[in-house]
């Protein structure tokens, strides 16, 4: 018999969602508060030391609950908002701001001749205004949606995870935890669609296979294909090794195909711990959001105009994405101990030549099941135009002071589960 996988490991351990089995009985509040001191070298202002929120796990608060309506099926909810336990609001910024690489904010590196570079400084500003973690604040911004589970597998409506980045989250060895997390190299532009508002889902188990599928609805007027994603991942585990695969593909506001993230890989159990094996690729031939920018250039400056397309195509090519993400990995458990070691590494076969590898150890010591204190070291090694900063699993790092520059983070914090 199938059952309802919502509560798979896919989306538990993977996405930090709290998840470990179907929701008891009524309403439980839970969440998790993670904060630490974060040092990151290499931005444009030199060294940063902050207290940020969200290190090894986003801060969050969240509310679940099921009701059984008999016959092996069961209603279940829920609603999760962010956190940011270091200033007590809801979305927040990497340490070097608004900055965009200087691959989308000069001129001659996008190909445009030096004069157009009050046009591109002009978007540039634009665009970076839209850098960071869950800006217009909306509440239940990591999670909102209801479900019915039932005999033959559960259905789910809201804002949720998306299925290439369970998968990934999954097989990444910090689970997306800190700043060696795999999806840090392929943040700006983002190379997976986290979440996504307004999705069906379904999920479904059957023995050691786990499936799910995803719909989610552009809602624009006139167009049904516009902003619109489709989704869809699968895993056999056993508890020996898994293996598994899942793909992501989103139109942009004009209905065409934007970015498609495919995921593979793996986890061995292997001496005392386990290793991890990620394999994705990311590709965008249409960036979403690009449509625009030769309209509000021209709002900015109306005497732009005649230049204000060669700018909005320049912003186009710049944003597209073809490029490969490479992740190993090993975490052993050792009494109270828990030690993360990892190598990422971002190809990027785009004529900008953005590579960016990232390297480290993450520890943690658990007082109780509840608390644990945690210390992370990483270093980025950026090439040629890539200039990736390190965050951390609540925010995002940003960018280097300049192309090439390399950046060492240095962080340690307390996480409280609750």
């Amino acid at each position: 018999m199938m059952k309802a996988c919502f509560a798979l490991t896919l989306m538990a351990a993977a996405c930090g969602s709290a998840w470990a089995q179907v929701p008891a009985e009524g309403v439980q509040m839970y969440g998790v508060v993670d904060v630490g001191v974060h040092r990151i070298t290499g931005l444009k202002n030199g060294t940063s030391t902050q207290l940020a929120s969200g290190i090894m796990d986003g801060s969050r608060l969240g509310f679940r609950g099921a009701e059984d309506l008999g016959g092996r099926y069961k209603a279940f909810f829920v609603l999760e908002s962010r956190l940011e336990a270091d200033n007590g609001t809801l979305s927040n910024r990497p340490a070097s701001g608004t900055q965009l690489p200087d691959r989308l904010n000069t001129a001659t590196l996008m190909g445009l001749p030096s004069a157009l570079q009050p046009a591109v400084t002009a978007i540039a500003t634009q665009l970076g205004g839209t850098v960071g973690v869950n800006l217009n604040s909306g509440f239940f911004d990591r999670q909102a949606f209801v479900g019915l589970i039932t005999p033959v597998g559960a259905v789910l409506a809201g804002r949720q995870y998306t299925p290439a980045y369970e998968m990934a989250a999954t097989l990444d060895t910090t689970n997306t935890q800190s700043s060696l997390a795999a999806g840090q190299l392929a943040s700006l532009p983002a190379g997976f669609d986290i979440r996504v508002s307004n999705a069906l889902a379904y999920r479904m188990e059957l023995g050691g296979l786990t499936a799910s599928a995803m719909y989610a609805f552009g809602e624009t007027a006139g167009d049904s294909s516009a902003n619109r994603l489709l989704g869809a991942n699968v895993m056999y585990r056993t508890p020996d090794y898994s293996v598994g695969a899942a793909y992501n593909t989103r139109n942009n506001e004009k209905g065409e195909k934007s970015l498609t993230s495919a995921v593979f890989g793996g986890t061995l159990a292997l001496g005392p711990g386990k290793a991890s094996l990620l394999l994705a690729s990311f590709k965008d031939d249409h960036p979403t959001g690009t449509s625009t920018i030769a309209t509000a250039l021209t709002t900015v400056n109306p005497a732009l105009a005649g230049v204000a397309p060669l700018v909005q195509n320049a912003f186009n090519e710049g944003l597209k994405q073809d490029s490969r993400l490479y992740h190993v990995g090993y975490r052993f458990l050792s009494g109270a101990s828990t030690i993360y070691v990892s190598y990422s590494k971002v190809d990027d076969r785009r004529p900008a030549d953005a590579d960016v590898a990232s390297y480290g150890v993450a520890y943690t010591y658990a007082f109780s099941k509840r608390t644990d204190v945690n210390f992370v070291v990483s270093r980025y090694d950026n090439s040629k135009l890539s200039q990736a900063a390190p965050g951390g699993a609540g925010y995002l790092g940003g960018v280097t002071a300049s192309a090439g520059t390399d950046s060492n983070s240095l962080a340690l914090g307390v996480r409280h589960r609750f």
